[in-house]
Parts: structure tokens; C-alpha cells; sequence
């Protein structure tokens, strides 16, 4: 993307961007979020996969909080543009989270650790084999326009930047001096078919039955195709509400909120969760387990472990 003035003897200055050729499914721009905005019914939204997210940006040289992609199922195809106040106009690429065939410049290239691209080369991030969310991190950093503090792109309220479409640039930050740091070994955790998640006990567990906890806990459940970054819908056992409550007025949710609506089938809360509901919430997510909730993908498996807070 060029910026310059009407004078056309004036110089023109250049800033590295990405081109979007094909921008994947659903490839959103997501930074740390915009935590502390709940009281004006803004959810944090973010970087669903939280520890991915920060490794992509420490492997390239970024800030822990610099904007990356996050994709879904699959991912995009890139083209990077010149860097006109750079000679040498090299970025660093990383991709963490989920595993995909990543390539540049035509080639295979290794996830998991910062990959130089040169100008005029893409950047082709196949389909997940495992988990659903994978993290792009360049060099520099995705920048815009800022909404309450955040480039993340919430898909209830349209907040922040838009899904990626093709033919959309997207204006990259000044990187830092030299290559990033050089990295032997990354440690990462396995994406497991069927992960356990660790809850503790939610604030109306009494709205339901008295086996409410012990059929979460004691039965694999499915996640259905109609789950996104608002939520996960549930398929198993219906859990039953306990006899003679009325309906509940609308209380707060977090992240990793398990609300149970009147069919019984309950919903795994995620980054984009609208920020009060009105139906029972049985249990919550430890900020432990929320990463490995991040990648559930259509259909897999999933079970729950309850445990003290």
C-alpha cells in the first residue's frame, strides 16, 4: 500500500503489507482483546488460543500482544509486498496452534519456528490437520485502526477488523532490527482427539437436576458443526433443570461459561460470548483447559473433569 501526496515529485513511501489472495474459511485479525468493557456489553473477544497466540509473536520478534491471524479449519494465502523504507525487505513468519501444511516462496516450510519470506513471495497455510484454530504471526505485526483498544475482530458486534477477504491488504509494523531470536526446541502440547477439559462448579449448578454435574462429567460429549468463537454447542445426554425454578433473570458470563438452555444440550462459551445470559450456568471452564477448548473442532469428541477451584 502506497501513501503519498498530490505532489507527484514528492517521494513516495512504501509500507510492507500482506496481500490477501484467498483469505481461507473464516481468518480473523486477533490481538490480547478487549478485556474490562463488559459493563458497556463488550466481550473480550482475542486470540482464542492464548498460549499459541503469544508463542507466534515471541517467535518472530513481536510483542507477546502484536496482532497475528487466526485461522479456522484452514488458512489463507498471502502475497507480501515491498517494504519501501527497507533494502532488504525480509519478514519472519510463524505458525503455532493447530498443525497445516505451511509453504512460502513455493517450498515446504517448518511450523513452529520463524521462517524468512522476501517480498513478492506467498504464504500458503493449508488445512489443520489437527485442532481447528492456527496462529500467523509476521514480523512487525498486523496494525490499524483500533476499537476500545484492540484490532481483534468480535463476530457478535462486528467489532475491530474484519474477516480477511481476498484482495484486502493488510499494513504490516516496523520489525525489529536483525533476525528474531534463534530457537532450538518449542514445547508444545499434542491437540488430543478427545481432550478432557477441567470445570469447576458453576454459579446456578443448583438451577439443575442433582446429577447435572455427574452427567457432564461422566459422559464423552460432540461438538456440533454449529459452533464458532461465540460458543460451542454441546451434543449428549440432556441435562435436566431442577423441578419448580422459574426462568432466571440475566446474569454475567465468562469465558468458558457451560450454559445449559431448556433443551438441555449446553454451550461452551468462547472469547466472542455475548456478555450476560439467561439460563443456568452449570459450570466453568479452568483457565487451564481453555486453550485445548480452543481447538475443538466439528464433531470431535470432548469430555469434562470436575475439580476444586
Amino acid at each position: 500500500m502506497m501513501v503519498g501526496g498530490s505532489d507527484d515529485r514528492a517521494p513516495r513511501v512504501v509500507t510492507a503489507a500482506l496481500r490477501v489472495l484467498d483469505p481461507g474459511p473464516l481468518t480473523t485479525v486477533q490481538d490480547a482483546g478487549r478485556a474490562g468493557h463488559a459493563h458497556v456489553g463488550v466481550p473480550p473477544s482475542g486470540a482464542a488460543d492464548g498460549p499459541a497466540f503469544r508463542l507466534a509473536n515471541r517467535l518472530v520478534g513481536n510483542a507477546e500482544t502484536a496482532a497475528v491471524l487466526e485461522t479456522t479449519l484452514a488458512g489463507p494465502t498471502l502475497l507480501l509486498e515491498p517494504d519501501g523504507a527497507r533494502a532488504d525487505g525480509t519478514r519472519f513468519v510463524a505458525v503455532t496452534g493447530a498443525p497445516a501444511p505451511l509453504r512460502v516462496g513455493g517450498r515446504p516450510a517448518a511450523l513452529y519456528g520463524p521462517v524468512a519470506v522476501r517480498p513478492g513471495q506467498r504464504i500458503e497455510l493449508g488445512p489443520a490437520t489437527a485442532g481447528l484454530r492456527s496462529y500467523l504471526a509476521v514480523s512487525g505485526g498486523i496494525v490499524g485502526e483500533r476499537h476500545l483498544g484492540s484490532l481483534s475482530h468480535d463476530l457478535l458486534s462486528g467489532l475491530g477488523m474484519p474477516p480477511l477477504r481476498a484482495g484486502a491488504t493488510l499494513v504490516l509494523g516496523p520489525r525489529r532490527p536483525g533476525p528474531p531470536p534463534a530457537v532450538d526446541a518449542v514445547p508444545v502440547a499434542p491437540i488430543e482427539d478427545c481432550p478432557v477439559l477441567e470445570v469447576i462448579v458453576g454459579p446456578r449448578s443448583d438451577w439443575l437436576a442433582d446429577d447435572a454435574l455427574a452427567t457432564l462429567a461422566g459422559h464423552e460429549w460432540t461438538c456440533s458443526p454449529d459452533s464458532d468463537r461465540v460458543g460451542v454447542r454441546l451434543v449428549g445426554p440432556p441435562l435436566r433443570r431442577s423441578d419448580g425454578r422459574a426462568e432466571l433473570r440475566p446474569e454475567g458470563l465468562v469465558t468458558g461459561a457451560i450454559q445449559v438452555p431448556p433443551n438441555g444440550q449446553p454451550v461452551l462459551f468462547g472469547n466472542d460470548h455475548p456478555v450476560t445470559g439467561g439460563y443456568p450456568v452449570l459450570a466453568v471452564l479452568a483457565e487451564r483447559s481453555l486453550p485445548a477448548a480452543a481447538q475443538l473442532r466439528p464433531g470431535s469428541p470432548v469430555r469434562f473433569r470436575l475439580v476444586r477451584p
